[in-house]
């Protein structure tokens, strides 16, 4: 039984995980390396401090964590690719969309039926999607291919999805090298060497640039991945993914503040569409179970 203390400690460092989590598209855009530099390097550093902080994280992966540190591994380069194109508040929205996706694939791949309630999210947050397809929005400094970027975003959702659903198949099978935290750091370690060839050789690395790798590694994806382990133990499932829900909110602000960086108001406008469904789904799944 959780206490009211643990259940506040759990709160806060779901608060701090997603703010953590939401610099990572500002953050990506104040570096001059190119994206496979980023994708690769943020990743490298990753592993080696998730490996470093979390005993269970050096094992050698199970056959299942295997398979789905490879859909991590597209998550996590595809959303600096789309980052280094279009702007930071379409793409964590674009990878939002994951929960339609897991809602789609669920049933074939978990044997899982859909409700009246999953269609009607999945109709009303596909229509928040295609808001980031009406129209066109110009190129600028921080964007400059605003369409493509879209597009590798959308596929970070959908890479991201699959994490989700492969992460609960896992879920089905016990012991060691089997646990999140295996497919997590065999997932950046792959995308440190998938991106690698892409990388190299690195021209210039400023001091700058070597500040915000480090951060990127350390704090936007290792740092947040350890709090959520140990906050979301007391905490039920509803409150977690609507406490996580910061970071979308605060990604576009970020970008807003550090680049001058204002998205369309079509992504706007999907945005809190897919937001709001989001949310509504995560209370009405409480109000049934309860």
């Amino acid at each position: 039984m959780s206490t009211v203390r643990e259940r506040m400690a759990g709160r806060l460092q779901l608060l701090a995980a997603a703010a953590l989590f939401s610099t990572g598209g500002a953050a990506i855009k104040a570096t001059t390396l190119t994206s496979v530099q980023v994708a690769s390097f943020r990743s490298f550093i990753a592993a080696i401090v998730v490996v470093a902080l979390v005993p269970a994280a050096r094992r050698i992966p199970s056959a299942r964590a295997a398979v789905v540190s490879l859909a991590y591994a597209a998550t996590v380069i595809l959303f600096v690719l789309a980052n280094k194109l279009t702007t930071s508040a379409n793409t964590i929205f674009l990878q939002s969309t994951a929960p339609v996706y897991v809602l789609l694939g669920a049933p074939w791949l978990l044997g899982e039926r859909w409700s009246a309630r999953d269609l009607a999210f999945v109709t009303v947050a596909g229509a928040g999607l295609a808001m980031f397809f009406v129209g066109s929005e110009p190129p600028r400094a921080s964007a400059p291919d605003p369409a493509t970027g879209n597009l590798l975003a959308t596929g970070s959702g959908i890479a991201w999805a699959a994490t989700i659903l492969g992460l609960r198949w896992m879920g089905a099978q016990g012991g060691a090298g089997n646990g999140p935290v295996n497919a997590v750091v065999a997932g950046n370690a792959l995308a440190f060497a998938i991106c690698l060839p892409f990388a190299l050789p690195v021209d210039s690395l400023t001091a700058g640039d070597a500040a915000v790798l480090f951060y990127l590694g350390v704090f936007q994806i290792a740092a947040p991945y350890l709090l959520v382990a140990s906050a979301v133990r007391p905490l039920p499932a509803l409150e977690v993914s609507m406490l996580l829900l910061v970071e979308p909110v605060l990604n576009p602000i970020w970008a807003l503040l550090l680049h001058g960086e204002v998205p369309g108001p079509y992504a706007l406008l999907g945005g809190a569409v897919l937001i709001g469904a989001t949310a509504a789904k995560g209370w009405a799944d409480l109000r049934v179970r309860a």
